[in-house]
C-alpha cells in the first residue's frame, strides 16, 4: 500500500458514520448507584407448602410398599422460600415490587440497604400486569424518582438494581432493545425490552435511566435454560404507578372491557377485506348484551382506532380498553364492507379475577401428590366449581421440579391432559399411566379468566 492510500485509511477511521453519534466514553453509573442504591431493597418470603419430599420409588414400583412402611418418615408440609427485589416509593415505608415475589407469601421480610430488616403486609397485588404494593412500618427512607417511559428511548442506556440469585445490591447494565413489547398471555402490559442482565432474584427491581429515574419494573425474562439470555421484559413505571395508585386508594383495579375475541390482521387478510395495509385488530366474535354488542360492532369488523389512538396490532387494543375507565364513552373507527368509520361505544368493567381458593378442610382426596407431573393437585368442592363456572378439573396446591419451571402456578386450576377433560384425581393417574416415560404432554391450565395450554414432559422415575 502507497503512503498516500495508507494515510487515506488512516483518515477514513476518524469520520464519524453517518447517523452514529460520536461517543467520548461508556456511561459512569458510579453516582447513580450510590444515589438510587438506598431505596432498592431484598424481599424475602416464606409460604407453607405441601407435597414434600416423596418416596424414592414410584407408586407401581414393587417396593413402593416396602418404602411406605418401613423407610424413613418423608415430610408433607414444608416451608417455601423465594427470594425478590422492590424499591421505595415513598418515604414512609410504601415499596413496589412484583405480584409473582409476594403471591402466596404468609411472611414477607424487607431487607434494606443499609441491613435493617422489616416484616411487611401486602397493601394490594394485581396479578394481570404483575403489580404488588407492600408496606413497611418506618419512616424518613429513602425514595426513588419516577421516570417517565414515553420519554425512553431504544438504544438508551438502562440499569437495573436488585438481588439476584440473593446477591444483595447487584448492578447490571444494558440499553433499552424495544419498547411496546406484547408477550404471550400478557395483554395489558406493553413491556419495555433490554439486554439487562436480569436473573431470579431480580424479580420486582427497579430498572433506572440515565437521569436516576425509575422507568419500569424488572418482571420476566425469555429463556431456554432458565438463566439470563439477552432478552429481559420490565413493566412501564407509568403503568405500574396508575396501579399503585388505584390499589393504595381502591384496594382494587378497575379495568375497561368491550366484550370482542380479537386477532391479528395479516397480510393475506389485509387483502381479503380491502385494507390498504395490515393493521388493527379483526374481530372474531362479540359477546352478547356487551358494550361492543350494544355499539353494533360485527364480526369481521376491524377495528383501526381506539379513543384515538391508533391500533397498530391486535396486541394493542386490550391495552387501550383495560386503561379506559369503566363508564367511558369513547370513539372507535372500524373498517367495515371496503370503508372506514366512527362508532361510539361505552366502555365496560373487566370483573375481577376468579381465582380458587384452598379448601378449608381437605378430604380423603385432597391434596394427592402426581409425581410424574411434579403437582400436588386436589379436587374442587361444588362452590368453587360453581365460581369459577367449571364442571370439573383440579386445583393445584404445590409446584415443583419441571412442571414449576414450565410456569404452572399454585391456584391454577388443572383443566385437561392433552384433549381429555379432567374431573378427579384418579381419572387423571389413569390417564398417565397410559403415557411412557419422558413423554411430553400438553396440560390446560385454568389461571383467572383466561386459560393456556402448558407443554410438559413427564417424569420417566
Amino acid at each position: 500500500m502507497s503512503r498516500k492510500a495508507l494515510l487515506a485509511f488512516c483518515l477514513l477511521l476518524f469520520v464519524p458514520l453517518a447517523g452514529v453519534a460520536q461517543v467520548q466514553g461508556l456511561p459512569d453509573f458510579t453516582e447513580l448507584v450510590e444515589k438510587q442504591g438506598p431505596a432498592v431493597v431484598n424481599v424475602s418470603t416464606t409460604s407453607a407448602a405441601r407435597g414434600g419430599p416423596q418416596s424414592p420409588v414410584p407408586e407401581d414400583d414393587p417396593f413402593y410398599d416396602f418404602f411406605r412402611r418401613f423407610g424413613p418418615p418423608q415430610p408433607r408440609d414444608y416451608e417455601a422460600r423465594s427470594l425478590g427485589s422492590g424499591f421505595i416509593i415513598s418515604a414512609d415505608g410504601y415499596i413496589l415490587t412484583n405480584a409473582h415475589v409476594v403471591e402466596a407469601a404468609e411472611d414477607i421480610t424487607v431487607k434494606l440497604n443499609d441491613k435493617r430488616e422489616f416484616k411487611a403486609k401486602v397493601i394490594g397485588s394485581d396479578k394481570r400486569t404483575d403489580v404488588a404494593v407492600i408496606k413497611i412500618e418506618a419512616s424518613g427512607l429513602p425514595a426513588v424518582k419516577i421516570g417517565d417511559p414515553e420519554r425512553l428511548k431504544v438504544g438508551e442506556w438502562v440499569l437495573a438494581i436488585g438481588s439476584p440469585f440473593g446477591f444483595e445490591s447487584t448492578v447490571t447494565a444494558g440499553i433499552v432493545s424495544a419498547k411496546g413489547r406484547s408477550l404471550p398471555q400478557e395483554n395489558y402490559v406493553p413491556f419495555i425490552q433490554t439486554d439487562v442482565a436480569i436473573n431470579p432474584g431480580n424479580s420486582g427491581g427497579p430498572l433506572f435511566n440515565l437521569k436516576g429515574e425509575v422507568v419500569g419494573i424488572n418482571s420476566q425474562i425469555y429463556s431456554r435454560t432458565g438463566g439470563f439470555m439477552g432478552l429481559s421484559f420490565a413493566i412501564p413505571i407509568d403503568v405500574a404507578m396508575d396501579i399503585t395508585h388505584q390499589l393504595r386508594t381502591a384496594g382494587r383495579v378497575s379495568r375497561g372491557r368491550i366484550g370482542v375475541v380479537i386477532q391479528e390482521v395479516t397480510k393475506e387478510l389485509a387483502e381479503s377485506f380491502g385494507l390498504p395495509k395490515a393493521a388493527g385488530a379483526l374481530v372474531n366474535s362479540v359477546e352478547k348484551g356487551s358494550s361492543a354488542d350494544k355499539a353494533g360492532l360485527e364480526p369481521s369488523d376491524v377495528i383501526l382506532k381506539f379513543d384515538g389512538k391508533t391500533v397498530n396490532s391486535s396486541a394493542d387494543l386490550p391495552r387501550m380498553v383495560a386503561q379506559t375507565r369503566p363508564g367511558s364513552k369513547v370513539t372507535m373507527q372500524i373498517w367495515r364492507k371496503g370503508a372506514a368509520k366512527d362508532v361510539s361505544v361505552t366502555v365496560g368493567e373487566m370483573p375481577e379475577e376468579k381465582v380458587a381458593q384452598r379448601a378449608g378442610r381437605r378430604d380423603s382426596k385432597g391434596g394427592n401428590v402426581v409425581a410424574r407431573l411434579g403437582l400436588t393437585v386436589s379436587e374442587l368442592s361444588a362452590e368453587q366449581r360453581k365460581e369459577l363456572g367449571i364442571g370439573g378439573g383440579l386445583l393445584v396446591e404445590d409446584v415443583q421440579g419441571a412442571a414449576a419451571k414450565a410456569g404452572i402456578r399454585r391456584g391454577d386450576v388443572l383443566m385437561a391432559l392433552n384433549n381429555q377433560d379432567i374431573k378427579s384425581v384418579e381419572q387423571l393417574t389413569q390417564l398417565l399411566n397410559q403415557y411412557d416415560k419422558a413423554k411430553s404432554v400438553a396440560l390446560l391450565i385454568r389461571r383467572g379468566d383466561g386459560a393456556l395450554y402448558v407443554p410438559l414432559r413427564l417424569d420417566g422415575n
